[in-house]
Order: structure tokens, then C-alpha cells, then sequence
């Protein structure tokens, strides 16, 4: 038996490597790049377990705050179940508000550490999606991944790794369900002038009413962020708040064709089956799967963006309970006596300040300018099979203030508000990023 010479060998290795990323784009609905100079494994485990996130997302309706926190927790699981494989990187546990200790890795022994992601994202998407229509998609990658990785892995090896990962989601999710998601304290609405009331046509119950208690992620994650109240209510014709509900009404009566789309096209309910909390989750896997990141940015970046808008969402509910304002379709009907009018997109059953989606838009879009760039120009494909043409941005900023100003033409928010609410979701991403530290 002759031994391979150092040039057979490179042959065989080019072979392997070339086999298992065409093996690995074939099990997934979009092609992946080669691993990185300097990346320890390709970063497909994550992204594929992102995009079958979005959508299962798109497949099991949710208010957006549920939906941002499951990536936010799913972004914890993935990064603290690869951590220990990424060199120059250190868990985030201690940073992070009340989790406990996290397993470790077993001493001198070899972790093939796809494989434990690819453990902790499939426990972590039955998790929080246990009523999904497609499980059979969970188990399915599962499968196709864990095939993979054992034409090339020991068994031992890749048994081990996948212990590991469940250990680390199963920690993270019990942790999870001690933030105070469920909370069902009753509600009692507060009464008087200018105060939320329930809004036609459904005049359903005050949503989310306690999600504001939730405990965050990160302490003091929205140190700064709430903007202070809302302009004063008044129903004298010369007041401010006069003014405000009267151009929404004014914009209601001429809306362009343009100002429909977009209104219809961030409402994130497209067919039914929109992306809610996911839009900007949706808009960082496309970038990072076109910029072809390395694991280690997309595990950050997952992170790091799930927490902002988890937080946001805390930070959003919060403001809007404490302030309690009257939406836009109330005043309009009784103070401006339009008693027929509907705004163009129906009203969510909360209060109007803050403002959702600007809340959301300004955290997403600053902690995606800081993980793309300022400048960065980009498409939003999201919507393509919902028939909408893509649409073009210059920069996430510029998309945050389409996003917001897509709900003054729906009828839901006050232009004051959706400017105060963006800058509340931008505060609150750069704590994110200034308290979070995946270095040492």
C-alpha cells in the first residue's frame, strides 16, 4: 500500500469539501457560499435555520412582539451553542438578565459544532412553534443536516455535539418562559378624556396589555428611550392635536396609489400569511446570505438584531400603557365628526403612543446600519410571492421612515408619533449594541 502523496491528498480534500457544499445547497432553497478564509464552517446551519424560522413565521400568526422574541431567544440558543468552536469570541450569558449558568463542553474532547446548532435551533423552533402546520419541515431539516454531517463526522463525535446543543436550548427556553410572556393579569382600562377606548370595526379588548412588565434580555436596554408624552389632547380646532388628527384625515381622503402600496406592503400581512415581527429578520438573512458572512457575523448579527427588536417591544408596550392615547379612528369619528370613516388599514387593539412599527423600524434599522453600514443600499424582496414588486432603499434609514410613515397613510398614527417612536427603537439599539459584547 502506497501512501497519497501531499498533492492526492489536497485532490481528495478539494473533492470532499466541493461534494459537501453542493450536497448542503441541494438540501436547502438557496445556494450558500464557500466557507471563508478564517471561518471555522460555513455559516449554512444558521441561515437555513433562520429562513425556515421566517417561514414558519409566515405559517403561525402572531402578534409582532411574540414573533421577536422567539428570534431573539432562538439567536441566543444558536450563538451560545457554536460559542465555545468561535475562536476570539466569549459567551454572553453573564451579560444577559437572570440566565443561569450554561452548560460547558466537556474537557479534551472534539465537538463538531454545526451539528450542535443544528440541535439547538430544531429544539428551539418546536418550541416555539409547536402548533405549526409544519413540523414535518423542523424535523426535515433536522434530518438533512444531521445526514450530512455524519458522511464526514464521527458518530461519537457528532452524538456528543448534538447532546450539547440540545442542553443549551433547552436552558435558554426555561429561562424564556420565566420573562413573563404569559402574563394574564386582567386589565382595566383607565377612562377618560383622550384615553384608549376599543376601536371599530372588531372593538376588541386592549391587546398585550402586560407586556411592558416583561423582563428584558438585557437590564437597562432602554436606559433613554421613552421620548416623554405625546402632544397634548385637545379638542379646540386651534390645538396641535386638532391638527394632527385632521392630516390624517386629509391624507386619508387622497391617498395615492403609491402611498397604498406602501401602507399595504409594511402592514406585513401579505395573503394572510405576513411576516409581522420577521420583516427585519427576513431583510438581514437576505443581506447576510448575499454578502456571503461568515458564521461567526451571522451568529452575532442574529443575536444582536433579535434582542434589539425584542427589547424594543417591551420598551414599545410599556410607553403605550403608560400614556394610554386615544387612536386616530376615535377622534376623527366623534371630535372631527366624520362618524363614517375607516382608516385605510384596520386599527390594532392598543393604544396609539408609541408607534409599533416605527419602534420596531428604529431599532432594526439602526442595529442593521450597524451591522451593514449607513450607506447601504439594499432591495426588500419579502413580498414577491405576495405579488408586490420589490422595493429599493438607499439605506436601512430610509426604509425606517417608509415603514413609519406607511401607518400615517393607514389611518393608525400621528406623523409627531411615528418621528418620537423612531427615535425610541434607535436608543434602544444602540444599548443593544453597547452592552452586548461577543469579544473579550
Amino acid at each position: 500500500m502506497h501512501s497519497l502523496s501531499t498533492v492526492q491528498r489536497f485532490g481528495l480534500l478539494t473533492l470532499w469539501l466541493l461534494s459537501c457544499f453542493f450536497l448542503v445547497a441541494s438540501c436547502q432553497d438557496h445556494r450558500l457560499p464557500e466557507t471563508p478564509m478564517g471561518a471555522p464552517y460555513p455559516a449554512d446551519v444558521l441561515t437555513a435555520w433562520l429562513t425556515l424560522q421566517l417561514k414558519l413565521t409566515r405559517t403561525t400568526p402572531a402578534p409582532p412582539p411574540v414573533v421577536a422574541r422567539r428570534f431573539a431567544y432562538s439567536g441566543i440558543a444558536g450563538y451560545e451553542s457554536i460559542v465555545p468552536g468561535l475562536p476570539g469570541y466569549q459567551t454572553i450569558a453573564p451579560q444577559l438578565n437572570g440566565l443561569p449558568a450554561l452548560p460547558t463542553p466537556t474537557p479534551a474532547v472534539s465537538y463538531y459544532w454545526p451539528a450542535s446548532a443544528n440541535a439547538a435551533l430544531a429544539a428551539m423552533s418546536r418550541y416555539f412553534y409547536p402548533t405549526t402546520t409544519n413540523k414535518a419541515a423542523i424535523d426535515s431539516l433536522e434530518a438533512a443536516n444531521s445526514q450530512l454531517y455524519q458522511t464526514h463526522q464521527d458518530a461519537e463525535e457528532l452524538n456528543r455535539s448534538a447532546a450539547f446543543g440540545k442542553q443549551i436550548a433547552n436552558t435558554v427556553f426555561e429561562w424564556a418562559k420565566t420573562d413573563g410572556n404569559d402574563n394574564t393579569t386582567p386589565y382595566i382600562p383607565v377612562v377618560g378624556q383622550g384615553l384608549w377606548i376599543p376601536t371599530p370595526p372588531a372593538f376588541l379588548p386592549a391587546a398585550l396589555p402586560n407586556w411592558g412588565k416583561n423582563r428584558p434580555i438585557l437590564l437597562g436596554s432602554d436606559a433613554g428611550a421613552d421620548q416623554g408624552p405625546p402632544v397634548p389632547y385637545s379638542e379646540d380646532p386651534q390645538s396641535a392635536y386638532y391638527a394632527q388628527a385632521k392630516e390624517v384625515l386629509t391624507i386619508s381622503q387622497h391617498l395615492t396609489d403609491e402611498q397604498k402600496t406602501i401602507a399595504l406592503f409594511w402592514a406585513d400581512n401579505t395573503d394572510g400569511n405576513g411576516f409581522a415581527g420577521g420583516h427585519w429578520m427576513y431583510l438581514l438573512n437576505q443581506e447576510q446570505l448575499r454578502q456571503g458572512w461568515p458564521v461567526d457575523k451571522v451568529a452575532v448579527g442574529w443575536v444582536q438584531l433579535g434582542v434589539a427588536i425584542s427589547e424594543a417591544q417591551i420598551s414599545l408596550f410599556k410607553s403605550k400603557y403608560l400614556y394610554n392615547r386615544v387612536r386616530p379612528i376615535t377622534y376623527i369619528r366623534t371630535v372631527l365628526n366624520q362618524a363614517d370613516w375607516n382608516a385605510f388599514i384596520p386599527t390594532v387593539n392598543h393604544p396609539e403612543y408609541p408607534a409599533g412599527h416605527a419602534v420596531a423600524a428604529g431599532a432594526a434599522t439602526q442595529t442593521l446600519a450597524l451591522l451593514f453600514g449607513e450607506q447601504y443600499p439594499f432591495t426588500d424582496t419579502s413580498y414577491r410571492l405576495g405579488g408586490y414588486i420589490p422595493r429599493f432603499f438607499n439605506s436601512f434609514q430610509e426604509a425606517a421612515l417608509e415603514a413609519g410613515n406607511s401607518r400615517i397613510y393607514g389611518g393608525l398614527h400621528y406623523r409627531k408619533t411615528i418621528e418620537v417612536s423612531q427615535t425610541q427603537g434607535q436608543v434602544i439599539a444602540n444599548n443593544v449594541a453597547q452592552q452586548l459584547k461577543f469579544k473579550p
